[in-house]
């Protein structure tokens, strides 16, 4: 491939140069993207990267919605590359936001507390693009323990899902609500929900938990993630 005019940086350049312009390196965009810091270089000298546009967009959302931490934006980048070619030249079945339209697509976000603070707004397309697909929803919630009303594993909490929670040092847990086992959500539902709460994700989650008996009413969530997907036919 013929070096990039720089003139005229393609979009993968573009949208790399905004995360830098937000004050991350390279190399910091490289390991959100799973990849090599020289295969970042390449946006700008090579023309490189069209395969990671639509991550670069998730994560430049991100980014502006004051989401920084590096596990969470790798997760964003992850659930946002596009997917790899079969031999045959079909599309490999991995989890992209290309797929939700299609019966058995997926597609995913995360938010860290800096995220979480400001609404977690950039996970707001993962809810109404699959609420608008007919889709179904799962959550995984992070809060201290003590501010959920049942125990770990209760049935009154994530009743019917298996390990449906995750201790962590940090006195935090991890639960898990809704699945694909279990039918998850409906995502309509969960886009007007959102909706009701201009776009924050975040007070719509909690909203949820507390009306529903699961957790304190002034429970502070410090991660959530959020994945859609279009039930197989027949499922």
């Amino acid at each position: 491939m013929s070096p990039a005019d720089p003139r005229h940086p393609n979009e993968a350049a573009r949208l790399t140069q905004q995360l830098i312009d937000q004050g991350l390196t390279k190399r910091q965009v490289a390991r959100a993207l799973g990849r090599d810091a020289s295969l970042v270089s390449q946006f700008f000298t090579k023309g490189k990267g069209a395969s990671m546009v639509g991550a670069l967009r998730q994560l430049v959302r991100a980014v502006l919605g004051g989401e920084r931490d590096a596990e969470v934006l790798a997760g964003i980048a992850e659930a946002n590359t596009d997917r790899r070619r079969t031999k045959s030249g079909q599309k490999a079945r991995v989890r992209g936001k290309d797929t939700v339209g299609e019966a058995g697509g997926s597609m995913a976000g995360r938010a860290g507390r800096q995220a979480i603070r400001s609404g977690a707004s950039h996970l707001a397309p993962v809810v109404h693009e699959t609420g608008q697909a007919g889709g179904r929803l799962a959550f995984t919630v992070r809060m201290k323990a003590d501010q959920y009303v049942h125990s770990a594993g209760s049935e009154q909490d994530s009743g019917g899902i298996r390990r449906g929670f995750i201790p962590r040092a940090d006195g935090t847990e991890e639960r898990t609500y809704g699945s694909a086992s279990t039918g998850g959500f409906d995502a309509a539902e969960w886009s007007r929900r959102v909706a009701d709460h201009h776009g924050d994700v975040t007070e719509a989650m909690r909203e949820w938990l507390v009306e529903t008996g699961r957790a304190v009413q002034d429970a502070d969530i410090a991660y959530l993630e959020v994945r859609g997907w279009i039930p197989e036919e027949g499922r």
